[in-house]
């Protein structure tokens, strides 16, 4: 009988923020027993397709990573079993061994490129980099003065927030739902949304796939929220519950967005109005009820400019996201026309040796 495969969880692992690229390949690098394959190679050349077909040659489940700058593309892929991961080592997050063989194995595709044939255009290829980068750079930008506006309304809603009563409601909460395991706890980083070329992207199926019971944070402005996540990873982890921490894709550095815990079957996730989950059966709580509202009525003028001007900003960013995406094609298109495929197929075959998928 064939062997029921079972179903993948997507997210990113890096994203454009205010404070520029932030990415979770180190950390990613750093979790126990995680034997990392990273793949060096140029734009272009494969490395996507090599995983997407490792990822389906699993028969255990497997984490999709996902690239924000294309999220049809693959930037990794990460296995229970084996507990592997392969990577696109390339930039903007290079990845470099620091016990080869031990840790990580380098799979290098730059043997299927044809230099001569590249060479030729390299005026070409180089004007591309340069517009791509330029292109990205002020995407980045508008998502700053975006992120700007957003921590503002935070700061403001913090003002009108009761903190001692979400205390308060975490400890009842996380007793009722998270028993002591007495076991040592392990923490992934994941983002399960981000801005792309496509908008804002949130990976819903796969709090859906990961837990049959969510508890639904709906807070616009994230102040509560914030800390709500904040007191429940603490007790999560303190009572030994190996969980999937989702940083806010807008203020990873400070915010926390969702947490996963596969084992209990449990997530609790945020609601706004920039990635609306639309979970059937998920467990709402209205984080309005930690605020003083009549406090929080004074601030609504500043909250709704802020919430436009930020929406603005955000498309934005997203069209000059879709205009680099477009350069980054163009590049692609030079590169694909040197690739040898049927070597990058061998590497493809090579790899899924390495991962005992053949």
């Amino acid at each position: 009988m064939e062997q029921q495969r079972q179903p993948s969880l997507d997210f990113f692992l890096g994203a454009t923020t205010p404070a520029g690229f932030k990415g979770y390949f180190p950390q990613l690098a750093q979790e126990k027993d995680r034997q990392l394959y990273l793949i060096k190679s140029g734009p272009g050349c494969g490395k996507s397709t090599l995983m997407k077909t490792l990822a389906q040659r699993a028969s255990g489940p497997v984490q999709r990573i996902h690239c924000a700058s294309d999220p049809d593309s693959l930037d990794g892929v990460v296995f229970a079993q084996p507990c592997a991961a392969v990577l696109d080592a390339t930039p903007p997050h290079s990845l470099e061994p620091t016990a080869p063989g031990a840790d990580e194995v380098v799979v290098s595709l730059y043997h299927t490129l044809d230099a001569p044939a590249l060479h030729v255009h390299q005026e070409e290829i180089q004007q591309l980099l340069a517009r791509n980068q330029a292109l990205r750079g002020r995407a980045s930008r508008y998502v700053a003065s975006a992120g700007s506006l957003l921590l503002d309304s935070r700061r403001a809603e913090a003002c009108c927030a009761n903190f001692d009563k979400v205390r308060r409601y975490v400890k009842r909460l996380c007793t009722r739902l998270l028993p002591r395991t007495g076991e040592t706890p392990q923490e992934q980083l994941r983002l399960l949304s981000a801005v792309t070329p496509k908008g804002m992207v949130f990976y819903r199926s796969t709090v859906e796939t990961a837990a049959q019971r969510v508890i639904l944070f709906r807070d616009e402005y994230g102040a509560v929220s914030r800390l709500l996540l904040e007191l429940i990873r603490a007790e999560a982890l303190a009572r030994g519950h190996s969980i999937i921490t989702c940083p806010c894709a807008m203020h990873p550095e400070d915010k926390i967005d969702h947490i996963l815990i596969p084992a209990l079957s449990l997530a609790f996730v945020t609601d706004n109005s920039w990635h609306p989950v639309q979970i059937s059966g998920a467990q709402a709580v209205c984080c309005t009820r930690f605020l003083d509202r009549e406090h929080l009525a004074g601030y609504r003028a500043r909250l709704r400019f802020n919430t436009r001007a930020a929406g603005e900003l955000l498309d934005q960013a997203v069209a000059l996201m879709a205009q680099a995406k477009s350069c980054h094609d163009e590049l692609e298109n030079y590169y694909r026309a040197a690739v040898d495929f049927a070597q990058v197929d061998k590497a493809a075959q090579d790899c899924a040796r390495m991962l005992g998928l053949l």
